[in-house]
């Protein structure tokens, strides 16, 4: 077909408008933080302490995260064992677990009453503590070792089985490997997958809540939260905020150049073997990393879900209307996300080549903080209307723009091979507007559109972010309602109220994304 734009129609045009709304409202809340920030006084010495904090546990976090994936990675690179495809998939988890949930489970192994110190007890040595600048390093690990492992395991995945069979008639053990196949593409892929790690670790509001804290531990974004929530200075709020937008705006750039595949050339995509790897010492190595991974993984999600699960039936009321809540901001954001998505994607594929920079105002929403959004928000509300009223529809809608990008990344490319399989026939049967939409579009594009609301009702189901800046004590979520009982000490029902979240994030994810693929069979 030729590369040239389409006629839009009514739903490309709501598409381009909908891909424009996006920076304008980003831009909006910018400038209503610009307006409110009075930057006179300068930085006092605790707003410099929170931006060394934030950029210094990132750069502990991103480091530990990567070096430890790269072992991980390798050794789920040349070893095949039943349930590995499982292990793989359980790498993904992290990112649906909600993160109070996650909190919640390292406090069990390594909190004060935790596996840890009541092994440290038995034998006599004195406790540790998770709370600090270890504890948030630590969580954070714990979040993103899964995804640094997945980035580098793509790098490898990309390097053509033909040069380990080539290595292998060369007579390369191990570190010959290394040095010319591996040490190579790990040069192009750590730096983009650290740098990663670090934005998302500068924006990673609720582990600072729960194990941060305190003047030495203390973020960007928790300071703008105190600012807001316990001293109401929208001025400081407001300046903290553009700190914290040019620092991920700053590095969400430098990702997007650094960020880069491998670059090997095709091969002939024949199964990978490996014949470098097969000495005891090294099969034993593998094998250690991998349980570590999966230990590290998996114990404290299973320590939060034994602590918490004799407790879920007995929970107060005010959990259980909690839940609905989350279910009703989760379900508002689900739909707000796959509108925008399916008419945005849309657009980008009838405008075809020109459609390019509808996909990259979809992706400005990474740009921006949640939390700076939220604040950008509230200082838009506040001489209009009470925040705190507004605090569902406003947690839904920031949730929806943060999910936004990934459901873009997965419906254009579902919109563009459509089109171009069945798009000439349909303009032949003169199918247009709604009716192409309904039988042509819908019904293949079930499985992305499947997911991506699954994603977006999970991600808006453990969000403990924007609620928390605008919730008063009768409107909070399920996230922040595990928040209160932990720091109320009732950690109990804290652990009955996680294993519930964690039920019902798992639970809509996989009956959105099942039921699409169910009914696409």
């Amino acid at each position: 077909m030729a590369e040239r734009a389409q006629p839009l129609g009514a739903t490309g045009a709501i598409g381009i408008a909908a891909a424009a709304a996006i920076p304008l409202l980003i831009l909006l809340a910018t400038v209503a933080i610009i307006r409110v920030a009075e930057p006179g006084s300068g930085l006092a010495r605790a707003d410099w302490a929170a931006i060394r904090f934030t950029l210094w546990q990132a750069f502990l976090s991103a480091t530990f995260s990567v070096a430890l994936a790269v072992p991980v990675a390798r050794a789920l690179a040349r070893r095949r064992f039943p349930g590995r495809g499982a292990l793989v998939t359980l790498l993904g988890a992290p990112f649906l677990l909600p993160v109070i949930v996650a909190i919640f489970g390292l406090l069990a192994v390594f909190g004060r009453g935790g596996l840890v110190n009541a092994g440290l007890g038995m034998m006599g040595l004195p406790q540790i503590s998770i709370y600090g600048l270890h504890g948030v390093v630590l969580a954070h690990v714990f979040f993103n070792l899964p995804l640094a492992t997945r980035l580098v395991l793509q790098g490898w995945h990309e390097i053509p089985s033909e040069r380990f069979r080539l290595a292998a008639s060369l007579g390369m053990d191990a570190s010959a490997v290394n040095r010319h196949l591996e040490w190579p593409m790990l040069r192009q892929v750590v730096p983009g997958a650290a740098l990663v790690i670090f934005v998302l670790c500068t924006m990673s509001f609720a582990v600072a809540l729960t194990l941060g804290g305190g003047p030495r531990a203390t973020t960007v974004e928790l300071a703008i939260y105190q600012a807001l929530r316990f001293e109401f200075d929208l001025d400081r709020a407001a300046f903290l905020s553009l700190i914290q937008l040019a620092i991920t705006v700053f590095l969400a750039l430098l990702a997007y150049r650094v960020l880069r595949h491998a670059g090997f050339a095709h091969g002939l995509d024949r199964p990978m073997m490996r014949w470098d790897g097969r000495t005891p010492v090294l099969k034993l190595l593998d094998g250690i990393l991998i349980l570590f991974a999966a230990l590290f993984l998996l114990v404290p999600i299973a320590s939060a879900v034994a602590r918490g699960l004799p407790e879920v039936l007995g929970l107060p009321q005010a959990v259980w209307v909690s839940a609905l809540r989350s279910l009703g901001v989760a379900g508002a954001s689900t739909v707000i996300v796959v509108a925008l998505s399916v008419v945005m994607a849309l657009a980008a594929t009838r405008l075809k080549s020109q459609g390019g920079w509808i996909e990259t105002a979809g992706l400005t929403a990474l740009a921006a903080s949640p939390l700076v959004l939220g604040t950008g928000l509230f200082v838009l509300i506040h001489p209009v209307a009470n925040p705190e009223a507004l605090a569902l529809p406003v947690t839904a809608l920031v949730n929806a723009f943060v999910t936004l990008p990934f459901a873009l990344r997965s419906l254009v490319p579902a919109c563009r091979t459509i089109e171009s399989e069945y798009g000439r026939l349909a303009d032949t049967l003169g199918l247009h507007g709604w009716v192409r939409l309904r039988l042509v579009v819908l019904p293949r594009l079930r499985r992305p559109l499947g997911f991506s609301a699954g994603l977006a009702a999970a991600l808006s189901m453990g969000d403990l972010g924007v609620i928390a800046l605008f919730a008063d004590p009768d409107t909070a979520t399920l996230p922040l309602q595990v928040y209160r009982l932990m720091g109320a000490y009732r950690m109990e029902e804290a652990g009955g109220a996680a294993v519930l979240l964690l039920a019902l994030s798992f639970g809509v994810f996989w009956i959105l994304d099942r039921g699409a693929r169910r009914a696409d069979a």
